[in-house]
């Protein structure tokens, strides 16, 4: 019990700390708030600018969500057909790598072309810069199936199809879940990209105003704000895996 407390309490204790050093560093070498601003001020700004971070923000979260759930049924999909096959595997993997390897703010020209200044480039954005690890992690998890496993359930009149989505399926849920802690940040990245460069909201487009007006309070307010919603994304999807693969964390390492 007392370990789980100290587990619950060291993520508001490490934050805190690094607010107060950041704090006292800036007001022990009176550093220009141009240059770096210290916490006090930035909540300042938060707060002064509270109406245009909320408009701004829900933007930038619907359209996360829409590229994030394109990710993770695309990626879901795909990982099995890579997953069950190793010819896909082998065939689709040189052209996943080298599509992933292409910097995302390079993409967003040619989204614009296409679509034009909008929600979609943003969405399509955070789209393509989040459903590799899915895909990876979910034929990963199926393509590692024991194949003792898969003999004996051959023996057992099974079929491929069988094997795939009562064993593969179930297997790969771990590395699944894991898999969406990684790509609801890529996808919150992907999002602003997008909205820096094809959009006329959101928080990306605020920041690129912002910045282009050298209102930096405003910047600094709007980066605390995607750090916030960015921790909140990844505690849902740590949550969610908690509560759906529970069974598959057995590590009990030490404090």
């Amino acid at each position: 019990m007392k370990t789980k407390n100290q587990l619950a309490a060291a993520p508001w204790v490490f934050t805190v700390g690094f607010f107060l050093l950041w704090e006292l560093v800036c007001r022990a070498f009176k550093i220009s708030s141009f240059i770096l601003p210290a916490p006090s001020t930035i909540l300042l700004a938060v707060w002064e600018y509270r109406s245009q971070l909320t408009y701004h923000a829900l933007h930038t979260l619907w359209m996360t969500f829409a590229g994030f759930g394109l990710a993770v049924g695309f990626g879901l999909l795909l990982g099995m057909l890579l997953g069950s096959s190793r010819l896909i595997n082998a065939g689709s993997y040189p052209l996943l790598v080298g599509f992933n390897s292409i910097p995302k703010v390079a993409v967003v020209p040619i989204l614009v072309f296409w679509f034009g200044v909008g929600w979609v480039p943003p969405v399509l954005t955070a789209f393509l810069i989040s459903f590799f690890p899915i895909v990876v992690n979910v034929a990963t998890g199926i393509a590692t199936v024991e194949p003792e496993m898969e003999d004996v359930l051959r023996a057992l009149g099974a079929s491929k199809k069988d094997i795939v989505f009562k064993i593969g399926v179930p297997r790969a849920m771990p590395y699944f879940f894991g898999s969406l802690k990684v790509a609801i940040t890529l996808a919150y990245v992907g999002s602003v990209i997008g909205e820096q460069n094809a959009s006329n909201v959101g928080i990306g487009n605020l920041l690129t105003r912002a910045s282009a007006a050298f209102e930096v309070p405003l910047v600094w307010a709007a980066l605390v704000v995607l750090a916030v919603l960015g921790v909140i994304m990844y505690a849902i999807t740590a949550y969610a895996e908690r509560s759906m693969t529970g069974w598959a964390q057995r590590s009990q390492m030490a404090a």
